[in-house]
């Protein structure tokens, strides 16, 4: 990939280096990192090199005409950008036919283009669009009529935000389609809710985890389900599926997104992980989970998603209860530092490297993990 602003923008911190050998280097210090536990094949799921951001960020600098602002590589100041090569397709397209419209109405509309101080973009594979204009100042009927406008003549849906407020014109969520194992999956996408930021990965780590499932008529537990990226295509696998998650539009979300499919055999619970424990252990009741009797289900296997802090205590004392922990981590400092306590009951069967954020440092994994002594099943 080329880019003007290789070493001055922040973004991007791993640019010396051709795509394929950055993702060598991350992959093969991560094997090395994780060798006491594991000594197999990897698979390692790569990015598209260019174009694969599908939500993105940006602060508006304004000398005269606006500009795109990232942060510069010494933290200190920022850098303004006219182009950006790792967002996607439809992004890259509409950022300088954005700025370009606004400063065109800022004559009869000054409205829009005063106090804009950042811009969001959430797209799809498809390219629909949602865009949210960030202000330092009340938006009125004035600004809204001007948005109005802005958003026909661009075919996008348009968001305004500012302290306390927020304008929404045509809509504020997209619909993603992801193919996995040859099905269509439709996703409800929110504006200013979590989404994996590289569609292409995100269909790839899906499909390595269902490829390392067989179908099953017993039930699966998820903790950390979000608004159902996972648990949707794992339903397949499963008799029924348990899927608990913190966040009130998450869960909405889930449920949305169930309701696109066509999927029944999912139970979403507005839990924490550590609410899901005490409930499992009938330590606590919870009204949220009225309806739903835990004894009726016959889980064989667990998938978390955690935060980047990993489980906690009690969260991994339930996964080692598991036959099967299927483990896909964001960090990989702390999924070490959880293996390292489920390697007393458990041996990794597959690993995989997930690059959602190429040309970074960063890089997400997956582990599979089978019971040494698994439970018999009657």
């Amino acid at each position: 990939m080329e880019c003007n602003y290789f070493g001055v923008c922040a973004s991007c911190t791993l640019y010396t280096m051709p795509y394929e050998e950055g993702l060598a280097h991350k992959c093969d210090t991560l094997m090395q990192d994780f060798a006491p536990y594991y000594s197999g094949e990897a698979t390692r799921i790569a990015s598209p090199q260019e174009h694969f951001r599908y939500r993105a960020e940006f602060r508006i600098w304004h000398e005269g005409e606006m500009h795109y602002a990232m942060t510069h590589i010494d933290k200190k100041s920022v850098v303004t950008i006219d182009a950006c090569a790792i967002v996607s397709p439809a992004i890259a397209a509409l950022m300088p036919t954005l700025l370009e419209a606004i400063e065109g109405m800022s004559v009869d509309a000054p409205q829009l283009k005063r106090k804009l101080f950042g811009v969001d973009f959430l797209s799809t594979l498809s390219g629909e669009m949602v865009v949210t204009l960030l202000y330092h100042k009340v938006l009125d009927s004035a600004w809204q009529e001007s948005a109005t406008q802005l958003a026909s003549t661009l075919n996008i849906h348009l968001i305004g935000r500012s302290r306390k407020q927020k304008v929404v014109i045509g809509g504020d969520s997209v619909i993603e389609k992801l193919t996995i194992e040859g099905k269509e999956w439709r996703y409800m996408h929110t504006e200013n809710s979590f989404t994996q930021p590289n569609a292409q990965v995100n269909q790839g780590m899906i499909g390595w985890v269902l490829s390392h499932l067989p179908h099953s008529k017993r039930d699966l537990l998820e903790l950390y389900c979000g608004a159902g990226n996972f648990t949707l295509p794992l339903s397949r696998h499963f008799g029924r599926v348990v899927a608990t998650e913190i966040s009130k539009s998450s869960i909405k979300a889930a449920q949305t997104n169930c309701a696109l499919n066509g999927v029944d055999t999912i139970d979403f619970v507005r839990l924490s992980s550590e609410e899901f424990v005490q409930a499992y252990q009938k330590v606590r009741a919870f009204r949220r989970l009225e309806g739903i009797e835990l004894d009726n289900y016959d889980f064989e296997a667990i998938f978390v998603d955690p935060p980047r802090s990993g489980l906690d205590e009690t969260t991994r004392a339930l996964a080692a209860q598991f036959d099967t922990i299927i483990y896909i981590s964001c960090n990989p400092k702390t999924l070490l530092d959880d293996l390292a306590l489920l390697s007393r009951t458990h041996r990794v069967g597959h690993m995989a490297f997930f690059d959602q954020f190429a040309y970074t440092h960063h890089m997400e994994m997956g582990l599979i993990l089978y019971a040494k002594h698994p439970k018999e099943h009657v």
